[in-house]
C-alpha cells in the first residue's frame, strides 16, 4: 500500500517539478518570480475546453501555442515597462497580474467552474504485481524527464540557449558582450510559457472542471518548492518542486482522516525547517539573482 502512494507521488512530484521549472527560469534570467504563472495554466485549461472538439494533436498544439502568445503578451506589455524598476516592483506587477487574469477569466467563462471532459485513455490503469500504475503518471513522469533533458541540450547546445546561460550567470556582463536582453528574456518567457502549456494539459487531464482560480493552488506549490530548491537555479528548481510535490501527495494519503485537512500546515512546516537548515536552499545557484 505504501509503495503505491510512493508511485502516485512520484507523479504528482514530476509535475511540480516541471511548473517550477518555468518558474526559474525566468526568475534566473530578470530576476522575477512571476507569481501570474499559475494563470498561463488556468489559461491552457480554458483553452482545451475551448478546442475539445478538435483532434487530440490540434487540441496540444493550440494549447501550446494559445499560452505562448499569453506569456509573450505578459513580458512585453506588464513586465518590460517595469523591467528597470525594483524588484518589489516588479513582485507587486506579477500579484497584480495574476488578479486582473483571474477576474477577466472570470468575466468571460463565467465563476462557477466549467466542465472538462476527461481524457479517458489517460485513466487507463496498468498492474504490476500489487501496485496500480495509470497511464497518466507514467505520460507525466516521461514528459518531464524528457522537458528536463529538453531544456538541458537547449542551454547548452544552442546560440540562445548560450545567451540564456550567460544572462543567468551574469545579465550585466551578458548586455556589455552584446547580448540582446530583450530578446533573451522573451525566449525565456516562450520557453516558459511551452512548460506552462504542458503543465496544463497534464494538470487538467484527469480533472472534471476549470475555473478562473484554477491556477491559484498550483503555482503557490511550486513557488515554495523553487525556494527550498534553491532560487536561480534549475536543477534546484526541479528538485524542490518534485519534493514538494511528492511530499503533499504522500500527506494527503498518509495523514489520519481528521488531521488531512491540516496538510497544507504540515507542509509547510517541513519547509521552514528546510530553510532553516538551509536558507539558501537546496541547490544554491552561482550568481543566483536573489
Amino acid at each position: 500500500m505504501y509503495l503505491q502512494y510512493v508511485v502516485d507521488a512520484i507523479g504528482t512530484g514530476s509535475l511540480y517539478a516541471l511548473m517550477t521549472l518555468g518558474l526559474a527560469l525566468v526568475f534566473s534570467v530578470m530576476g522575477l518570480m512571476n507569481f501570474a504563472y499559475g494563470q498561463l495554466v488556468m489559461i491552457g485549461g480554458f483553452s482545451i475546453i475551448m478546442l475539445r472538439q478538435q483532434p487530440w494533436w490540434a487540441i496540444i498544439l493550440g494549447t501550446i501555442l494559445v499560452v505562448v502568445i499569453a506569456s509573450l503578451l505578459m513580458e512585453r506589455l506588464a513586465f518590460r515597462p517595469v523591467r528597470a524598476a525594483t524588484a518589489m516592483t516588479m513582485l507587486i506587477t506579477s500579484f497584480a497580474l495574476a488578479q486582473f487574469l483571474q477576474q477577466a477569466a472570470r468575466v468571460a467563462f463565467g465563476a462557477n467552474p466549467r466542465p472538462l471532459e476527461q481524457f479517458s485513455e489517460l485513466s487507463v490503469q496498468y498492474v504490476v504485481g500489487d501496485l496500480f500504475i495509470s497511464r497518466q503518471t507514467i505520460i507525466t513522469v516521461v514528459v518531464a524527464i524528457s522537458i528536463m533533458l529538453a531544456l538541458t541540450l537547449l542551454l547548452k547546445k544552442t546560440n540562445i540557449g548560450i545567451q540564456l546561460r550567460a544572462s543567468t550567470e551574469d545579465v550585466d556582463m551578458a548586455r556589455l558582450v552584446g547580448i540582446k536582453s530583450n530578446r533573451v528574456i522573451a525566449s525565456a518567457f516562450v520557453i516558459s510559457g511551452v512548460i506552462a502549456a504542458i503543465v496544463s494539459m497534464l494538470f487538467f487531464a484527469t480533472r472534471t472542471n476549470v475555473s478562473w482560480s484554477s491556477g491559484e493552488s498550483i503555482v503557490l506549490i511550486a513557488f515554495v518548492g523553487a525556494v527550498i530548491g534553491g532560487l536561480g537555479s534549475m536543477v534546484g528548481a526541479a528538485l524542490g518542486g518534485f519534493l514538494m510535490g511528492f511530499a503533499y501527495t504522500l500527506l494527503n494519503a498518509l495523514l489520519p482522516l481528521e488531521l488531512r485537512v491540516f496538510a497544507d500546515a504540515f507542509l509547510y512546516t517541513i519547509v521552514i525547517v528546510v530553510l532553516l537548515i538551509r536558507p539558501s536552499g537546496l541547490i544554491a545557484a552561482k550568481g543566483a539573482r536573489v
